[in-house]
């Protein structure tokens, strides 16, 4: 009786499962991985809130208006304030990705641009509103202010504000990252786009503060501002993130 042939089994081959994040996981890894690094190194925040105290202490020293005359100058010069000082984190918030060629692995993955941008986007207007709640009571105290008008029509102005200038400032501190002058190169693009929406953020602030003026159609047509700009950004993005 002969003996049974042994035949080795074959193993089974799997197949691997690659799982790849949806656009709501990437953004908000985009948006927690910036967060984290700022409250670790707290450069960007440190800096504009230096900047912005700064601002608001020469102001007051420099001019020595009535109340009815600060109310009708300061709109224009929060607003200023603000502008100059989210340079400081618009730069830095794209200088972070160059670090371990973090932005080339993410060109070359599958994760949404739009993610990327998005996160970015919203940890930008985190921390501009942060400095926002910070130097807005400084301003109030160093000019005796008190709003006659909407207390609504006020935050509504310095959200839709916020991101009109969050909005723009991250889609062209991505344009201008790998120029050599970066620094430079943002407020030069930044601040002739963001004139129209800075014209109405004051208009709608100085109508607040004096009691004077509708706010209504400048609000709606900074709303609108900001979805053109939002979905240009969106559309224009991720030509931008590969572009050489």
């Amino acid at each position: 009786m002969s003996s049974p042939e042994w035949k080795p089994i074959a193993k089974p081959s799997y197949a691997p499962v690659v799982v790849y994040p949806t656009f709501l996981q990437t953004l908000l890894s985009n948006l927690f991985k910036d967060l984290r690094l700022e409250w670790r190194s707290k450069d960007a925040i440190n800096a504009m809130l230096f900047f912005a105290l700064l601002v608001a202490v020469i102001f007051s020293f420099a001019f020595a208006p009535t109340p009815e005359e600060a109310r009708q100058m300061v709109g224009g010069l929060v607003w200023v304030a603000v502008l100059f000082a989210s340079i400081v984190a618009l730069n830095q918030s794209w200088a972070r990705e160059l670090r371990n060629q973090a932005l080339d692995a993410y060109r070359i993955s599958r994760a949404s641009p739009n993610a990327l941008f998005l996160g970015k986007a919203i940890g930008n207007f985190i921390f501009v509103s942060a400095l926002e709640l910070v130097i807005a009571p400084l301003f109030i105290v160093f000019f005796n202010l008190r709003a006659l008008g909407s207390t609504t029509a006020l935050i509504l102005v310095f959200v839709a504000g916020t991101w009109a200038i969050v909005i723009n400032g991250t889609f062209f501190g991505a344009m201008s990252l790998r120029t050599r002058s970066r620094e430079l190169m943002l407020p030069l693009l930044l601040f002739p786009i963001s004139i129209p929406a800075l014209v109405l953020m004051v208009n709608v602030t100085t109508a607040v503060l004096t009691g004077e003026g509708a706010t209504r159609r400048p609000l709606d047509l900074l709303i609108v501002y900001d979805i053109v700009f939002t979905t240009v950004c969106l559309l224009l993005f991720e030509t931008v993130l590969h572009a050489e």
